[in-house]
């Protein structure tokens, strides 16, 4: 069924029906890669609407959640060996996947969506967003272990570098890190410390991009605002990709 723009728009939550049409006329709204006009009409199922170059995800039905993951918690949509997943915490009615993974062990934030757009941007290398880490880990790593982080560590699956690490905070005989990572690969942050002699006794992803929430507790969860899904698009580059599967869609 189709719908005036400007009222999907604001039924998006992105501005109000007056400033939804201002932002029409001023030429900031495309639909499939052209300018949209006053009146036009458009199918939120299909249709791709863009506000400032950055997608709007408009596709009925999409949901997205944070989810805080504190430790014994699987990162999958359902689990073989009856664990607890994500998704369980979330309790949707709709089908939902995770976005990426946290090894059961680790601890923070996860995306939990059924947007296979959002979900493709976020997870493949390419579009390189970061995710932030903090780390404990044994021993009391110097100025060469940061270096070697950042410069790369070679892995049995090939280099692993991280975009940035600091030393946040020294304890006896323990170190706690922030580490940004920009791939996702399994237990990478875990295997890089390891790598350098600091096994990792405890992890906790702390931002996806630029989401952070310090007040969501763990094995909680919140709906995302549409500015923080948007913020999200943006941090994965905000133009469409011809490779994006439809909002709707898990991908490959």
């Amino acid at each position: 069924m189709t719908q005036r723009i400007h009222k999907v728009i604001a039924a998006a939550g992105l501005a109000s029906l007056r400033k939804a049409e201002a932002m029409i006329r001023e030429g900031r709204v495309d639909v499939n890669g052209a300018p949209a006009v006053i009146g036009q009409r458009i199918d939120p199922d299909r249709d791709r609407i863009e506000v400032d170059g950055v997608v709007l995800p408009v596709t009925p039905g999409l949901e997205y959640h944070l989810v805080n993951k504190p430790p014994g918690i699987v990162s999958t949509a359902a689990d073989t060996h009856g664990r607890a997943t994500v998704v369980d915490l979330v309790g949707a009615a709709v089908r939902l996947w995770p976005v990426g993974r946290l090894d059961a062990d680790s601890e923070g934030l996860i995306i939990v969506t059924n947007d296979g757009t959002l979900t493709h941007r976020l997870t493949h290398p390419r579009f390189a967003v970061p995710k932030t880490y903090v780390a404990l880990v044994e021993g009391e790593p110097g100025a060469a272990t940061i270096k070697a982080l950042v410069g790369g560590v070679e892995l049995e699956d090939g280099l692993a570098t991280a975009r940035t690490a600091r030393i946040v905070d020294r304890r006896p005989g323990k170190t706690l890190l922030e580490i940004v990572m920009t791939e996702g690969r399994n237990r990478e942050v875990r295997r890089m410390c390891d790598a350098v002699g600091h096994p990792v006794q405890r992890l906790v992803r702390t931002a996806i991009g630029e989401l952070r929430d310090p007040e969501l507790r763990p094995g909680t969860v919140r709906r995302m605002t549409i500015e923080e899904v948007r913020s999200l698009y943006e941090a994965a580059g905000a133009a469409w990709q011809d490779d994006d599967p439809a909002p709707g869609a898990e991908p490959p």
